[in-house]
């Protein structure tokens, strides 16, 4: 195998308020398009939803949503059906 670096850097921001200072930023960074991905109903429940959705609307760009995800998804490849 031939070297290489991979980087994943990530930015977590805690607090009040957090999410309304540092996003717009964050944002500027990357594409269009974001995808929003989350669970269940607690999102919505305690505002982060509307909250986010705010922001990136405010940020122009084009929302993607993906609910419904489980705590600790699994992956489970379908089976091959060979003839």
């Amino acid at each position: 195998m031939n070297p290489f670096n991979y980087s994943y850097p990530v930015n977590v921001y805690f607090g009040e308020g957090a999410a309304a200072k540092n996003m717009p930023a964050e944002l500027s960074k990357v594409g269009e398009n974001v995808l929003l991905a989350y669970g269940g109903g607690s999102i919505k429940k305690n505002g982060v939803y509307d909250e986010m959705i705010k922001i990136l609307k405010d940020a122009g760009k084009n929302i993607i949503e993906f609910s419904g995800i489980m705590s600790n998804p699994t992956y489970e490849p379908p089976l091959l059906k060979w003839e």
